[in-house]
């Protein structure tokens, strides 16, 4: 292979987590270099200006909220991104459920004054929730040891954290196992009564996905780490985080190169040697992190040097396998949204223009599901929707906003194709938020929407995946993605996972990048000692023979 450049490292994909794994690996004083497909580092943990009818109005075409890396809030402090210009606030209160009546249930960052929120509509519920969370809490503190940690590890100290959190919550067992082992739909039948407080919990766990597979009871966990760690938006945007982690990359002396399509990443019948790129340029390397899809990357690997079985294995791994994908719609608009006929039912001053506005109730997130599954359109409003200028003024122009609109169940394959639908769909989905909150259509200055080919097209993802693999209980720890091809070692030695399809899963927290960081850190490791132990070898035979 002839090389223009030979690093230790090279990474495809500057993500959020390609960009975490460069960080760790050039703290530990790597030669790195992270590959960039687009022209501008962060993939789903970005914004720009997108709309040049609106050039001031910045735009989040993927991810906004916080929630995630609070959880794993050891990232940016490891990394140092706020010397960077990193910086987020908390959200009060961090989420908010319209009814189609008017009313409202707030999310409060403490649970005992959302139980307040639901004792409005049931005292039932009210009780009914703060046992419920109790149950929630005790699911997180079982599995958050394990999420914070590599799989593949014997992690002898976080599994003693899990076994003292599993004694100490004995009692709660039986509601537990009821929770993992069903449907989300099915834990809010169980524990609720009241319409107001069943479409609440249904359409804030509906934004993981299906609530009525088997195993969707541990979405759930959006509701303990609502509760638990709060919400968060990045100031100035998303892309301030991809931008802060690219700096301290570049600190540590790494390298970025955007506008650099992996072609394949070649490996022949002894090693891995590096990657080449759509413009024929190629880059040596000892090993190579690919945050991509997992299937994407096992398909850029040298033909025959992946087994045909595993190559089966990954593409049958769930990436919205029941069907339904988002969709992602942004306006921007020369006025203010406003949720006057909300706030003057709620009576309590709250502006709810400052947190993230959840639409749907139960029968909605059903319907949602069922017909993305047919391939249909739904009919019933379903969606999440924030105004990013509200918590962060620098986001639009004085007076005016930016609207965040995501339906979380849309068809990733509608029959009639998304070319012949897109603007029918994207009008229907503002007419169905406007049923709910005022100045969407008056104000409108231009609009962007993206669905699964979308986002298949400009992430490189598969079937408009965002999570790249579906979040199951047969999905994670070492089955994330697949079955051998979750742990510490890929087929190819050097060729390493490091995206949302490995453990701990989707969303920004920068964890799997961590994890394949400290993987190849120790790969390269054994193979440093490997050839330090040879080099001695030889130098002592030498040595014997009077030569040296």
């Amino acid at each position: 292979m002839s090389t223009s450049q030979t690093h230790d490292v090279v990474i495809v994909g500057g993500g959020h987590n390609g960009l975490s794994a460069g960080c760790y690996l050039a703290a530990a004083g790597k030669k790195v270099l992270v590959l960039e497909a687009l022209e501008k580092v962060g993939g789903m943990a970005s914004s720009g200006y997108l709309l040049p009818e609106a050039p001031e109005h910045l735009i989040h075409p993927c991810a906004l909220d916080m929630m995630s890396m609070r959880v794993h809030s050891r990232v940016p402090r490891e990394l140092e991104l706020e010397r960077h210009g990193f910086r987020q606030v908390e959200m009060t209160p961090g989420y908010v459920y319209l009814h189609p009546d008017g009313t409202s249930l707030v999310f409060w960052r403490d649970p005992g004054k959302t139980a307040q929120e639901i004792r409005r509509y049931s005292p039932k519920d009210a009780e009914s929730f703060l046992a419920f969370i109790k149950v929630v809490f005790a699911f997180l503190d079982l599995a958050l040891p394990m999420m914070r940690v590599d799989p593949a590890e014997r992690n002898l100290g976080a599994r003693f954290e899990s076994l003292r959190a599993a004694l100490r919550n004995r009692k709660l067992k039986p509601e537990l196992m009821a929770l993992l082992t069903g449907s989300a739909y099915q834990a809010a039948l169980e524990h609720f009564e009241h319409p107001v407080t069943i479409s609440a919990m249904c359409s804030l766990t509906g934004l993981a996905g299906p609530i009525t597979a088997d195993g969707s009871g541990i979405y759930y966990a959006l509701l303990g780490f609502l509760h638990r760690f709060g919400v968060g938006r990045v100031v100035g945007g998303m892309q301030a985080l991809s931008n802060a982690m690219a700096a301290r990359l570049r600190e540590l002396g790494g390298e970025v190169l955007t506008s650099a399509r992996v072609e394949e990443i070649v490996a022949d019948e002894r090693a891995l040697r590096g990657v080449r790129l759509a413009d024929g340029r190629t880059f040596g390397a000892r090993a190579v992190i690919a945050s991509c899809h997992p299937q994407v990357a096992l398909e850029l690997v040298s033909p025959g040097r992946i087994d045909q079985r595993l190559l089966t294995r990954i593409r049958h791994a769930p990436a919205n396998a029941h069907g339904a994908s988002p969709l992602k719609l942004d306006m921007a608009l020369r006025g203010q949204i406003s949720l006057a006929r909300f706030e003057a039912k709620r009576g309590d001053g709250l502006d709810l223009r400052k947190t993230c506005l959840l639409i749907g109730t139960a029968e909605a997130v059903l319907e949602n599901f069922r017909a993305s599954a047919r391939g249909e359109v739904p009919t019933l409003p379903y969606l999440s929707l924030a105004a990013p200028g509200a918590i962060d003024p620098s986001q639009a122009p004085a007076g005016q906003d930016t609207v965040y609109i995501y339906p979380p169940a849309m068809p990733a394959h509608p029959r009639e194709g998304w070319d012949a639908i897109r603007e029918r769909v994207a009008q229907q989905v503002i007419d169905q938020a406007s049923e709910y909150v005022d100045g969407l259509k008056e104000f409108e200055i231009a609009r962007r929407m993206e669905a699964a080919p979308d986002f298949t097209r400009r992430l490189n993802t598969v079937n408009g995946c965002v999570v790249h693999i579906d979040t199951t209980t047969m999905r994670s720890s070492k089955l994330r993605p697949a079955y051998g091809l979750g742990g510490a070692t890929l087929p190819v030695p050097g060729l390493y996972f490091g995206g949302a399809g490995i453990h701990p899963g989707g969303g920004v927290n920068g964890m799997p990048g961590r994890i394949a960081a400290h993987r190849v850190q120790r790969w390269l490791g054994r193979n440093e000692r490997r050839g330090t132990r040879a080099l001695g070898v030889v130098t002592a035979v030498l040595g014997a023979w009077g030569i040296g």
